[in-house]
């Protein structure tokens, strides 16, 4: 049977610098669209596997256009519509050791305004098997971490996987609550938990005694068991483990524990990324993908990892990488070599 997929966030105006320009060098900015969970449905839908992203956005010419790029890689959207504005985001690429920059500007947007009961998850999760969700919707606001609620208890009243990735960003969590108040509940309900040592610590308040830079077995063992044992339904808690030796260049790997066993991924040196925006997205993306081709948890782990560290050549929040472009460096072909 075809699986579904549906992702649930915010889809936003992309407005970045030409090149690596600093914001005060640019008269002009290079428009795309992104948001987490777009990210995570697009790359799904390039996978091959029907993927719908719900959200929330104005009546105006800026959102049709956002909704015909999801449109353009295969998926459907579902949006309601309401409030006045779309979110943005401004990005200044960094480079060697000048680190890249975002600025938000998603207060009052549609999305951060959506309430409870605005969204017929009955319907949308008719036919359904996976439901994601990020740590970024209830950052937006109170109202959108209620929907977010909702949705994931309607998700677990129909039976669905339900995957979240923490996605801690410190810049969203401006309304009140902190995570550690807010994400417990939601976790509750979910199947698979993704994060790293900086969500387990300001979402989970989970760390390690001492900061190490190379993570041993046992210290991932250690991280992922304590967010196992906490949420009773969790099957899977995985953990990525990014290195920044500039901002060109890092290394990326992933391991994932289900209770029993820890799987580690192949550990990835990344000398000259393009954009990285998105490679946690498209790590997500992979992780479901193979969920839903029932790869087993080390298969999917080394093809999430893969997916992601190739997705850092791709401009862009999107990565539009093939199901056999990601075989290709799982064998070994990470040379770039020109294919003819």
């Amino acid at each position: 049977m075809q699986q579904r997929v549906i992702t649930f966030g915010e889809i936003m105006l992309r407005l970045a610098t030409p090149g690596y320009q600093r914001f005060c060098q640019a008269n002009s900015f290079e428009v795309t669209y992104g948001g987490s969970e777009a990210n995570v449905a697009v790359s799904l839908a390039h996978l091959g596997i029907g993927s719908t992203f719900v959200t929330a956005l104005p009546e105006n010419d800026l959102a049709k256009s956002a909704m015909m790029n999801l449109m353009k890689f295969g998926v459907t959207p579902y949006i309601h519509f309401s409030g006045d504005r779309m979110g943005t985001y401004f990005l200044e690429k960094g480079a060697s050791m000048r680190g890249s920059k975002v600025i938000y500007d998603r207060d009052g947007s549609s999305f951060a305004k959506l309430d409870p009961g605005n969204i017929d998850w009955e319907e949308i999760f008719d036919g359904a098997s996976i439901f994601h969700w990020s740590g970024i919707n209830p950052a937006v606001s109170s109202s959108a971490a209620e929907a977010a609620l909702e949705a994931v208890k309607k998700a677990n009243e129909k039976g669905l996987v339900i995957t979240t990735d923490l996605n801690y960003r410190s810049k969203l969590w401006k309304w009140g609550k902190r995570p550690k108040e807010v994400l417990p509940s939601l976790l509750e309900y979910c199947d698979v938990i993704i994060g790293n040592e900086e969500a387990w610590s300001e979402c989970l308040d989970i760390s390690l005694s001492e900061n190490v830079e190379d993570l041993s077995d046992d210290q991932i063992s250690e991280l992922t068991d304590q967010v196992f044992k906490r949420f009773e339904k969790t099957t899977k808690v995985v953990q990525t483990i990014r290195r920044t030796v500039s901002a060109n260049h890092n290394t990326w790997e992933a391991a994932l524990w289900n209770g029993e066993k820890l799987f580690r991924s192949p550990k990835y040196n990344i000398p000259e990324i393009v954009d990285r925006v998105g490679g946690g997205d498209s790590f997500v993306a992979g992780l479901i993908f193979g969920l839903c081709k029932n790869k087993g948890d080390q298969s999917s782990l080394s093809f999430a990892t893969a997916a992601s560290a190739i997705k850092l050549s791709v401009e862009g929040d999107f990565n539009l990488i093939s199901e056999s472009e990601i075989e290709g460096i799982l064998k070994g072909g990470t040379s770039g070599r020109i294919v003819r």
